[in-house]
């Protein structure tokens, strides 16, 4: 129980810097900001810093992955999720007291498929990333996955700009959906493709990979 409370808090805090972190580089109340890079970043920091603890996944659709793969055991992934869940949401109402964040911001520029697409494009990407640098005896003992982890996500971001939230994540679409930026329907549609994403990553991981 101890080892377990300490790999959710290391999950809650990742969590919480990456969702805080969305919330004030995308609504920097009129200072020029570059969000993909600080979001980026800030996502391979927390992975260097806790993934030798609990694995760096702040993110449920990883966590779910990690599970199907064996990486962390069924007992666990729902305390990740909460810790995660949890952060995320605690983040997200301190960025909305911080910064002055728009209500429903871009809501109607989504359409529903290229939402879909795109979020379950860059979430297996995120996922079968994770799973082959940070979970794969081929590559044990690297000094690069989070490095690897961070770039999907920023490159997620860039790409995808204006055609879905860039979520690639349950708890941050959690913690926008706290922030008042967007529709449940939409946030609905967005936590389950991330969470068929993770599951589909985890599912070619098991085919593809040596172990």
């Amino acid at each position: 129980m101890k080892e377990l409370l300490k790999k959710c808090m290391v999950e809650f805090i990742g969590t919480f810097f990456l969702v805080y972190t969305i919330g004030c580089s995308l609504f920097p109340n009129g200072r020029d900001s570059f969000p993909p890079l600080a979001i980026g970043f800030i996502l391979m920091v927390m992975v260097y810093a806790g993934g030798h603890i609990s694995g760096g996944h702040y993110n449920p659709a990883v966590s779910l992955a990690a599970a199907i793969r064996g990486a962390i055991s069924w007992k666990d992934l729902i305390p990740y999720i909460i810790a995660q869940c949890i952060g995320g949401t605690l983040a997200a109402l301190l960025a909305s007291y911080i910064v002055a964040i728009p209500p429903y911001i871009a809501e109607t520029s989504y359409s529903v498929i290229p939402m879909i697409i795109c979020e379950f494009l860059f979430t297996f990407a995120l996922c079968y990333t994770v799973m082959h640098t940070a979970t794969s005896d081929d590559t044990k003992g690297n000094s690069y996955f989070g490095l690897a982890i961070g770039s999907v996500v920023l490159v997620g971001l860039l790409a995808t700009t204006g055609t879905c939230y860039g979520a690639f994540n349950p708890a941050v679409a959690l913690g926008i959906f706290t922030m008042g930026t967007s529709h449940a329907k939409l946030i609905l549609i967005t936590l389950i493709t991330n969470f068929v994403a993770g599951a589909a990553a985890a599912g070619v991981y098991k085919i593809t990979s040596n172990d």
